[in-house]
């Protein structure tokens, strides 16, 4: 299988638009979800570690009380490629989801990730 292409800096801030709470950080595209608490951050860890391993691809994750910081970069080419990005658009799309107001899903009654 052929390992695939580091982004240079450039392309990783023009993609860095679509995911605008994001950033290029140490080597990393990295970005931290606030939560209101340790039940949430633990779901929120267990959804990204699903996502993760069913992509097989593995996020940095750092993880407390109130919040968690993922850091993504390609572990086999030492940079940051299109799987990274996949990723994160993917861990962005369940992190911030909230059913839609007046639909039959009432969601938490705490605000959930800023």
């Amino acid at each position: 299988m052929e390992k695939p292409r580091v982004l240079t800096e450039e392309e990783i801030r023009q993609r860095l638009v679509e995911l605008p709470s994001w950033e290029l950080r140490d080597g990393w595209i990295r970005r931290t979800y606030k939560t209101p608490g340790w039940p949430h951050t633990l779901m929120l860890v267990n959804a990204v570690g699903f996502r993760a391993e069913a992509a097989f691809h593995h996020p940095d994750l750092s993880v407390s009380w109130a919040q968690v910081t993922v850091k993504l970069k390609t572990h086999s080419v030492d940079g940051i490629t299109e799987k990274d990005f996949a990723l994160a658009k993917e861990i962005e799309s369940l992190a911030v989801w909230f059913p839609a107001q007046g639909g039959p899903l009432e969601g938490f009654p705490k605000k959930w990730v800023r």
